[in-house]
């Protein structure tokens, strides 16, 4: 399947969620997340403002600022996307594409081992990613490699195997939640 035909059935899938599934699930996948040793030695989350029908990743947010972690998110400017260190996670707003970002545009993140959550359509068993299309987050790494990578999806965005290209960056860990 072509990834135009892949992002049309994924998204058709996910607007079918309500939101208790999609709540069940997040709370499912923060509880792995946590409890998984890449979440557990990492200083910094460089994680993502959940938007639509994506898993939510507030919690996670909130608990690995308990967890004493540091937090960053994206703020996308034009073509390009920076992780910006967010100490107040309600000091947000919608930005590119009504995708919530930090309302300020500094300081800008600079862990070089951050966890990295990245945001996605559709993944394989061997970490290989469909994303949204903008390509932002595979040229932030190719400048930025190193970085763990973990994707959280419902079981419905599992494949069995993903065609990618050759600028697509695969993420190291995938933890998904089936819907009932």
């Amino acid at each position: 399947m072509d990834k135009k035909a892949l992002r049309l059935e994924i998204g058709a899938l996910k607007k079918q969620l309500t939101a208790e599934q999609i709540e069940t699930a997040s709370a499912a996948l923060a509880r792995q997340l946590f409890a998984h040793p890449i979440y557990q030695k990492a200083q910094s989350i460089y994680g993502y403002l959940s938007y639509n029908q994506e898993v939510r990743t507030m919690a996670i947010l909130e608990q690995a600022q308990k967890d004493g972690k540091r937090v960053a998110v994206p703020k996308v400017y034009g073509d390009r996307m920076e992780f910006l260190w967010l100490d107040d996670l309600t000091a947000v707003a919608p930005g590119a594409y009504d995708i919530p970002e930090p309302v300020a545009d500094d300081p800008i993140a600079d862990d070089e081992t951050a966890l990295i959550l990245m945001p996605g359509l559709a993944f394989d068993q061997e970490g290989r990613r469909c994303g949204y299309g903008g390509g932002f987050y595979d040229k932030w790494l190719s400048q930025h490699p190193g970085h763990p990578l973990v994707a959280l999806c419902y079981g419905f965005q599992m494949r069995d195997h993903l065609e990618t290209d050759p600028h697509d960056v695969p993420v190291d860990v995938v933890l998904w939640e089936d819907i009932p």
